[in-house]
């Protein structure tokens, strides 16, 4: 008789510690909600049930997103400017997620970059056509005779082919009720969740809901962008900006830099800088370099708008049975926030799958992923901070200018200036690895050499600062 309650009692204490471990773990029949479709939604999405069925876990995951991405204009818009990183594009290829054509509405073979001192043209430093321009949603306002195809409805479309179920609901409301999440809706039902995946980006008022959420989630800091879509027709738009995405570094008060990207018929503007306003905006838009390279007065605006930009989440961006994904939480500086999507969610995933989806899980087996991002952009504000230096002092703007100009002259030559530019405004490599490469000693050779040119001006310098280009 002694002897069967030492059994039970020791069955008691695994049972305590079995039930522990099960309290944050998903199970069959777990219900997750992921509030927002874009990449990093449709990314944990895809990855969690992909997951999920390798280890025969069957779970429910459901989707909401009150927009689609088949409507042009607001209707589908995700405020981005659609660029794809080619070291994006060879991972989610990895991945069995291959880009179809239709999507990508133009391959970019090269970078220009346009200074009051002169313009170079900078080719991939590998040579390969693997930077995508795309739209998030169906294009833009004014767009639905264009034969175009949403970069967000074909991830989402992964997602449901994988078992995401698609819920248009407009949220209203999260509670919180022993420990469970509870959305409730605009109709006064609600549906309590064992997992809630927060991917609505900065710009959506979901985020303010959770502000009674565990782990006292504060949104990122965040700056205002700007964005406008001009329409022509793709062989004028092919005649002015060829298959090049187009950079302009100039010295206008506030302004980081701006791009203007071709797809198809259309152009787009994505403006950077500092409380970015109209009369931004207009200084940009009418500056004598920006006219020369694109007449945005020949070419109407149909479709504009200024969404937030993520500067950094305010804190570790998790809790007990929530996780922050992508935009709404970490993602990469100006650049990249695809990417950022892609790593953050199948981070995520991989967590609450294989870990738990408790806050000391994502702490241990999703935070590695955000830290490593967040780092990355310490050292990237950096570099900006010094971009912007150099592009206010006409001396290194020339210097800068003439480095590039003999690296693409001269094929064997090394592109140190190059691939910096091109990094830098693709996002194909990290912060960390762009700074690696200023360390350089023939980087630094090479941009001592031009700088040294500059003060010599009985030499013919390769940069003809006088000329009207």
């Amino acid at each position: 008789m002694g002897f069967s309650s030492q059994t039970s009692v020791a069955d008691s204490f695994t049972q305590l510690a079995v039930d522990d471990e099960k309290e944050f773990s998903l199970q069959d029949g777990s219900k997750v909600a992921v509030v927002g479709s874009g990449p990093a939604g449709s990314f944990f999405s895809y990855f969690l049930l992909k997951m999920a069925e390798a280890i025969d876990l069957d779970v429910q995951v459901d989707i909401y997103e009150p927009r689609s991405f088949r409507y042009c204009g607001p209707a589908g818009c995700n405020h981005c400017g659609g660029i794809v990183s080619e070291s994006l594009v060879q991972i989610l290829a990895a991945e069995g997620i291959v880009l179809p054509r239709g999507v990508v509405q133009r391959g970019v073979e090269s970078y220009v970059v346009h200074m009051d001192v002169g313009d170079v043209s900078i080719e991939s430093p590998v040579h390969e056509q693997r930077i995508a321009a795309l739209y998030r949603g169906n294009g833009p306002r004014d767009g639905a005779d264009a034969e175009l195809e949403s970069f967000d409805g074909f991830l989402q479309e992964k997602a449901v082919n994988r078992g995401a179920r698609i819920v248009r609901k407009l949220i209203t409301g999260v509670n919180w009720a022993h420990g469970f999440p509870t959305l409730q809706y605009a109709d006064g039902a609600s549906d309590r969740y064992d997992l809630v995946a927060v991917a609505t980006g900065v710009n959506s008022n979901f985020i303010k809901l959770l502000a009674d959420s565990p782990g006292d989630y504060e949104p990122p800091k965040t700056t205002r962008g700007y964005i406008c879509e001009f329409r022509s027709t793709e062989e004028e738009i092919r005649r002015i900006l060829g298959r090049s995405v187009h950079v302009f570094l100039l010295t206008i008060p506030r302004f980081e830099f701006a791009a203007i990207i071709p797809k198809g018929p259309f152009a787009t503007v994505v403006m950077v800088g500092d409380d970015l306003d109209q009369e931004l905006v207009h200084a940009f838009l009418n500056d004598p370099v920006v006219r020369r390279a694109f007449p945005t007065d020949a070419v109407p605006c149909v479709c504009s708008c200024s969404p937030l930009i993520n500067l950094g989440a305010k804190k570790r961006p998790y809790g007990d049975r929530v996780v922050m994904i992508g935009d709404s939480g970490v993602t990469r500086l100006y650049k990249d926030g695809i990417g950022a999507a892609f790593r953050t969610g199948k981070a995520a995933a991989t967590a609450a799958v294989f870990h738990g989806e408790g806050k000391e899980d994502f702490a241990r087996h999703f935070w590695p992923a955000c830290k490593s991002i967040a780092n990355d952009n310490a050292i990237g504000k950096v570099m900006f901070a010094t971009n912007t230096v150099m592009k206010n002092s006409r001396f290194t703007r020339r210097a800068m200018l003439r480095m590039a100009q003999r690296e693409q002259a001269d094929p064997s030559a090394r592109p140190h200036m190059s691939t910096l530019l091109w990094n830098m405004f693709t996002g194909s490599a990290p912060y960390a690895e762009m700074f690696r490469g200023t360390l350089h000693p023939g980087f630094i050779a090479n941009l001592a050499r031009s700088l040294s040119a500059g003060l010599r001006p009985d030499r013919k310098s390769a940069v003809k600062a006088d000329e009207v280009h």
